[in-house]
């Protein structure tokens, strides 16, 4: 069974003081910073850019995973590997039939690489491009706006990507991102997920350390 790993989305955080959210993060025990990066394009959201990973990545330790949630994000892969990214995830929305090129773009630049469905798109979309992934992301929500609702067909979804990373035989992440609570965590266990985004339920507790841990056990 893979490692359970926590990936607080700093989308929930306080944006005027990020560098304390995040070291808070890394002394509550997260495992992983998930950066959620908009362009108001693909999603009708903005967040934040390439600086952003630039300045977290001089203040902490922790593996930054940045979801590009832009269209061409090939344009930006190599710029956010260089600002200090360890995983890059596309969409299949945003990439289409380039998914296989884009993905090879971000191995090229040593960084690990992920594809990225929308709670729409069927597996099948991805299942060719799967061994060459180091994670594949399932979004429970549609992507924009964090504190969203849980969409439970989420839970087939994680059940076929993950009989497909098992049959290739490879240590791939299954990754899930959206409307992660403590009430249905279990379940998105044991549909396979191994990476658990967490935003509004990490940052609105008033004790992290502890969703955290609840999170992960």
């Amino acid at each position: 069974m893979a490692k359970i790993k926590i990936a607080p989305s700093i989308l929930s955080a306080d944006f005027s003081k990020m560098g304390e959210e995040v070291k808070s993060l890394e002394t509550c025990g997260a495992d992983v910073v998930h950066c959620d990066v908009m362009d108001g394009v693909f999603v009708n959201n903005i967040t934040f850019g390439i600086k952003m990973v630039e300045d977290l990545r001089k203040i902490t330790s922790l593996p930054l995973d940045c979801h590009l949630m832009i269209v061409h994000p090939e344009k930006y892969v190599e710029r956010f590997a260089k600002a200090g990214a360890d995983m890059i995830t596309v969409h299949w929305e945003a990439c289409q039939d380039n998914l296989k090129e884009v993905l090879e773009l971000i191995k090229s630049t040593g960084v690990k690489c992920g594809a990225v469905i929308n709670p729409d798109t069927p597996v099948e979309k991805i299942k060719d491009v799967i061994p060459m992934c180091d994670m594949v992301l399932v979004m429970s929500v549609f992507p924009g706006f964090g504190g969203q609702k849980f969409i439970p067909e989420a839970l087939d979804k994680l059940r076929q990507v993950k009989a497909i990373i098992s049959a290739c035989g490879k240590e791939i992440d299954l990754e899930i991102d959206g409307g992660v609570t403590e009430e249905n965590v279990q379940a998105i266990k044991d549909a396979g997920a191994n990476v658990i985004v967490a935003g509004s339920t990490v940052f609105k507790a008033t004790d992290r350390a502890g969703i955290i841990q609840k999170l992960k056990n």
